[in-house]
């Protein structure tokens, strides 16, 4: 399991548990089914999506993207990952999402999407990561403050 070491000298040198060396080519990762699996995040909402080999459907919690996104634009969201790989109708994708609206369940499937992509085919990590998709979009809705009416906004001034 774990290396023995004798010395800090050693210990400098050894590489972190769990660690990515530096010139070493990533590796696959899929599961017993042939599914990669990955999380995305984006503001309060949280997708589990896998990703395996097939004809390009897409499921969110058991629907089909056409009927639990349906605006065109969320559709199109989903879909930049597959069009940046140029890997469109190569895989099938299964999605549970919760939290959040439909916008943001639109990013983290996109950012699910991205990771799991990246995990099955470790060459296509450098096209996501320009595009920044498997960067998670930190911005949340900012919370409201005592004495205002929202975040920022203040009450109606009443001169009398």
């Amino acid at each position: 399991m774990a290396t023995e070491l004798s010395s800090f000298a050693e210990l400098k040198k050894a590489p972190a548990a769990g660690a990515q060396v530096a010139g070493a080519p990533r590796e696959k990762e899929i599961d017993a089914q042939g599914r990669a699996y990955a999380t995305g995040r984006r503001k309060n909402a949280v997708a589990r999506v896998w990703v395996k080999p097939g004809t390009g459907k897409i499921t969110i919690n058991g629907r089909d993207q056409t009927i639990y996104f349906a605006r065109p634009t969320q559709r199109m969201m989903i879909q930049q990952p597959f069009d940046v790989t140029q890997r469109n109708g190569q895989f099938d994708v299964v999605a549970t999402v919760s939290g959040g609206g439909l916008s943001g369940q639109a990013g983290a499937v996109r950012h699910g999407i991205s990771q799991a992509l990246t995990k099955f085919e470790p060459g296509l990590r450098g096209s996501v990561k320009a595009a920044g998709f498997l960067t998670r979009d930190s911005r949340v809705v900012e919370r409201k403050k005592y004495g205002r009416a929202g975040a920022r906004r203040r009450f109606q001034f009443s001169k009398r």
